[in-house]
């Protein structure tokens, strides 16, 4: 590369080889050219595939029967659900206590001035 603005107007020596295109050789041009084909080539075909692909899942997505209602309606429970934990398996089922034995149970605790600890 010339480094003093007087090389830049002074003709090039007999014996030096002529100075190289911006471009580079024909031969890499034409490697450049294959190349950008060939990408360009293979998105087509992966676009191409990609689309066939989604045209077979929404033709086989449309053939499909849709799920059966069921033929015999379900009865709520007869019981309400008491206690969500008990009912998963989360904390251990509490046997459950008659009206009776409720109020009585609370007018103890409420006769008490700190209730009692259960395990």
């Amino acid at each position: 590369m010339a480094t003093e603005p007087t090389d830049i107007f002074r003709p090039a020596a007999a014996d030096a080889p002529p100075p190289a295109p911006l471009a580079g050789t024909r031969s890499q041009s034409m490697q450049r050219l294959q190349v950008g084909l060939f990408g360009l080539a293979a998105m087509v075909l992966l676009v191409s595939l990609a689309n066939i692909i989604l045209n077979n899942a929404r033709e086989n997505e449309a053939r499909v029967v849709p799920e059966a209602a069921p033929s015999l309606a379900t009865s709520p429970t007869s019981t309400p659900i008491r206690d969500p934990l008990a009912e998963a398996g989360v904390v251990p089922d509490m046997p459950e206590q008659s009206e009776s034995q409720g109020s009585a149970a609370q007018q103890r605790q409420a006769g008490d001035a700190a209730p009692a600890l259960q395990p």
